[in-house]
């Protein structure tokens, strides 16, 4: 059998880029006269792209942004943030020597962000993890954001991988409904930006290190008989 596609999700998956977010986020609303998000709400509101955050952090506070705003606010966020898109985010621990050694077992691999593309892109370039992966799609790749999962069944589509031999690394009850209308396995990793505790979402694997990926990957498409 052919071994499986394995797709990642990036913020909070992949690359710890709360930093930068939050960050750039606070620089936004300190244009606009607003309080900065103190880190610790901020990093739960990252996943949804941009505008959610802008839109969610704005709620957080009591406020409700007309959309002529929002948009004006995102298009301040993207500008400042290609500009610091790696200032201090850094890959999770463990990521490299996981990715080494799924691929020594002819793993493929993507990214499924809810980022924009040519951001996702232009980040992994600068951590120097771009050529590992034969797809980075983003919300504005297809033109679909999760929790469709249209995106995830054409970014397995685009990295040359197939439905039944694919499976989605994810951090949110977002990426675990995604795989699920998708009908691809899901693993959670639990230290990224979900709000609750990943194993309520019941994916079907959770893990706290990437030193634990190969044997979870193992342990879906490998069971013991």
């Amino acid at each position: 059998m052919p071994a499986p596609t394995i797709v990642f999700d990036l913020d909070g998956t992949l690359v710890d880029t709360a930093p930068d977010l939050i960050d750039t986020l606070n620089v936004v609303f300190a244009r606009e006269g607003l309080p900065p998000v103190p880190y610790a709400t901020a990093r739960n509101l990252i996943g949804g792209g941009a505008r959610a955050m802008i839109a969610r952090g704005i709620e957080a506070e009591g406020g409700v942004l007309k959309p002529a705003k929002l948009e004006q606010m995102f298009d301040d966020f993207i500008a400042h943030y290609t500009e610091h898109v790696a200032d201090r985010s850094q890959p999770f621990p463990g990521l490299v020597d996981a990715l080494d050694a799924l691929a020594a077992g002819g793993c493929r691999f993507a990214v499924c962000t809810n980022k924009l593309e040519r951001l996702s892109i232009l980040l992994l370039e600068k951590l120097k993890l771009a050529d590992r992966f034969d797809a980075i799609c983003g919300q504005d790749t297809f033109r679909i954001q999760k929790p469709d999962p249209e995106i995830l069944r054409r970014t397995i589509a685009v990295a040359g991988g197939s439905l039944q031999r694919a499976i989605l690394i994810g951090d949110s009850a977002t990426d675990i409904h995604t795989a699920r209308a998708a009908g691809v396995p899901v693993i959670a990793v639990d230290f990224g930006y979900s709000e609750r505790p990943v194993s309520e979402l019941e994916p079907d694997r959770v893990i706290s290190h990437f030193a634990q990926l190969p044997a979870a990957v193992a342990a879906i498409f490998f069971p013991p008989q």
